[in-house]
């Protein structure tokens, strides 16, 4: 479901009958972290819709033929650390050939402002589709550096994926960058004060990894 042009609600049926369940406060770290991978997979899917595709000769048992195919090589997942790396598995079991980013942020903890503290990239990005990866999209901070670090090497689309959003966040994104689609599976009603989306599910990366 489009809710405007750069907010899409992933609204299958799959996706939010696992979301419910990934919410859960009794869900276990390893269910949790089962259930992460089945709905990124299934997000991931949706998203690629659009991705272009090129003929190439192939042989069937019959004969040869003109067939369809994406290049995943240029299709970069880029995982914003810890918690992005919860989808990017099941991101990659929908195209494996995809290369990776990784952007390490941590929130400062009074600002609750985004700092940079690892970034690794794949080469000529000039030439590739990125698509960023975090489960939460709470106050905007992470998703927005992030954004920012990965215009800055032109690749020729950026499109941003999370679980969870919430109106805050929204508002910020498409503040700061107005090009980029966000794709999620559910917008929540608002922030507490301490930054957590609500009702949401908790710290995603805590729960993907069983910390506290």
């Amino acid at each position: 479901m489009q809710i405007d042009k750069n907010l899409i609600l992933l609204d299958h049926p799959l996706i939010q009958h696992k979301l419910s369940l990934i919410r859960r406060k009794d869900t276990s770290s390893i269910l949790f972290r089962q259930l992460v991978n089945e709905v990124s997979s299934l997000m991931v899917y949706e998203l690629t819709r659009d991705m272009p595709t090129q003929l190439v000769p192939i042989q069937t048992p019959l004969e040869s033929m003109m067939a369809p195919v994406i290049d995943g090589k240029k299709l970069v997942f880029v995982s914003i650390l810890r918690a992005g790396n919860g989808i990017l598995d099941g991101a990659l079991c929908v195209v494996p050939g995809a290369r990776v980013g990784h952007i390490g942020l941590y929130r400062d903890p009074t600002s609750l402002q985004a700092i940079e503290y690892y970034f690794k990239m794949p080469s000529h990005m000039h030439e590739r589709d990125a698509i960023i990866l975090d489960p939460m999209l709470a106050t905007g901070n992470s998703a927005i550096s992030a954004i920012a670090r990965v215009k800055s090497l032109k690749p020729r689309s950026i499109k941003f994926l999370c679980l969870l959003t919430c109106p805050e966040g929204v508002l910020a994104l498409q503040k700061a960058h107005p090009d980029v689609p966000v794709y999620t599976a559910a917008i929540d009603r608002q922030l507490s004060e301490h930054g957590y989306i609500l009702p949401g599910l908790g710290d995603a990366g805590d729960r993907i990894y069983g910390t506290k």
